[in-house]
């Protein structure tokens, strides 16, 4: 049965992953100076900084075959069981040893629940309503990513780091609350209609050719290699590789504008530019909601690429908060609405019962791309003078591009 945008199953799956968004997020921006505090080298500050991101790299492929083969239900389940342990790890940590292990066990719980609840979500939604139902998931995952690290700061000052991982674990336990009030619990697809050879049926890859607006299925030879791979979803690889190189841009920024702004002695408040981002995406991700399942992919492509550059040309050139703010706004019409993009299109590229793998093969482009901005971006600050530094990632827009056109099985029509 298909069910409306609004039923009470899928606002409860919205609030769930609200939930299990906010309790990592904010736990992220304090979790390396809680770590020094008790001790930790600079070292492994870094290392706890971005372990949580490695281990899901690495786990979220096993997620996405797990989302297609057990209940969403159970998954989410047990992703929000081991955040709600991380959680009580940061509480009562004694040493930066407690952290690492924190750290790992919060990394299988985030891989779980962000692979499971899109997926989830994307299997409740008529097929002709998944770019917007999933850019109302986006907009959850962007309202907790702009509010969970003002909470979690603020407790912080008011109160300590550890009273601020409390409310991280009421975040998490709150994900463990709302979905046992889910009434489909996401059991995996089976027997939907007469399959193909390939497991997927005519309508189904149809369905697929026309929703990628522009990546067609990788054909038989694409088949054969992802059943023979099982961890990824080929016809995903290019989605994957485009978030990845949208995503880099977005967080070498976030982990270098505080320094970037010192080093250059800008006169700016690069307080405003996270929140203002959030303020902006959740704007554009409802009001262009409707387009979301209207637009071929690749208008939202050249759209967001010119977006992300006119970003990177102002953050380039800011000298004031003005222009710091409008960078803010065009990288929220960029990486924020690609985000979402990619992942409504990696969906539909995949038949229903695959797509916890499409899930966690766009994820892995999107963590890949977590984990390469910060590193390309100490590169680039410390190889190059300061002034080139945003000139020079203004290159992954054209790589977009590249992927896009030679990505394998797109559809050569214009």
């Amino acid at each position: 049965m298909r069910q409306k945008i609004y039923s009470k199953d899928i606002i409860l799956v919205l609030a769930a992953s609200f939930f299990y968004m906010a309790s990592s997020m904010l736990v992220t921006p304090l979790i390396t100076g809680f770590t020094e505090s008790i001790g930790a080298s600079a070292a492994l500050m870094g290392l706890v900084g971005g372990l949580m991101n490695l281990v899901s790299l690495f786990c979220r492929p096993i997620a996405g075959n797990l989302a297609d083969r057990v209940s969403k239900y159970k998954l989410s389940f047990a992703g929000a069981v081991f955040m709600t342990l991380a959680c009580v790890g940061y509480i009562f940590a004694p040493n930066e040893a407690v952290v690492v292990i924190a750290r790992i066990i919060n990394g299988f719980g985030f891989a779980c629940c962000s692979v499971c609840m899109a997926t989830w979500m994307s299997n409740m939604l008529p097929k002709e309503k998944i770019g917007s139902g999933m850019g109302f998931y986006g907009t959850m995952n962007a309202l907790a990513m702009a509010v969970a690290p003002a909470i979690g700061v603020s407790a912080y000052q008011a109160f300590g780091y550890r009273a601020s991982f409390v409310i991280a674990l009421v975040f998490s336990a709150a994900v463990i609350a709302v979905i046992q009030f889910v009434g489909d619990k996401g059991k995996p697809e089976s027997g939907i209609s007469e399959r193909s050879g390939t497991g997927r049926t005519d309508a189904e890859k149809n369905n697929a050719e026309s929703a990628g607006a522009g990546f067609a299925g990788a054909g038989t030879a694409g088949e054969i290699a992802k059943r023979r791979l099982g961890l990824i979803d080929v016809r995903v690889l290019p989605i994957a590789m485009i978030i990845m190189l949208f995503a880099i841009p977005y967080c070498a920024t976030q982990s270098f504008l505080v320094t970037y702004a010192e080093v250059r002695g800008l006169k700016i408040s690069v307080s405003l530019f996270f929140p203002a981002y959030a303020v902006v995406l959740i704007a554009l991700r409802l009001s262009l909601r409707n387009l979301f399942d209207k637009l071929p992919f690749h208008v939202f492509l050249i759209a967001g690429a010119l977006s992300e550059l006119l970003a990177i040309l102002f953050l380039s050139i800011m000298k004031n908060n003005a222009v710091m703010l409008l960078a803010s706004c065009f990288l929220a019409g960029g990486y924020g609405i690609m985000s979402s993009v990619c992942q409504s299109t990696a969906i539909l590229l995949a038949g229903k019962e695959k797509r916890g793998l499409a899930n966690s093969t766009y994820y892995i482009g999107l963590d890949l791309g977590m984990t390469l901005g910060p590193v390309i971006g100490g590169m680039l600050y410390g190889g190059l003078d300061i002034e080139w530094f945003y000139p020079v990632l203004m290159v992954t827009m054209p790589l977009a591009g590249v992927a896009y056109i030679f990505g394998p099985g797109r559809k050569r029509s214009d």
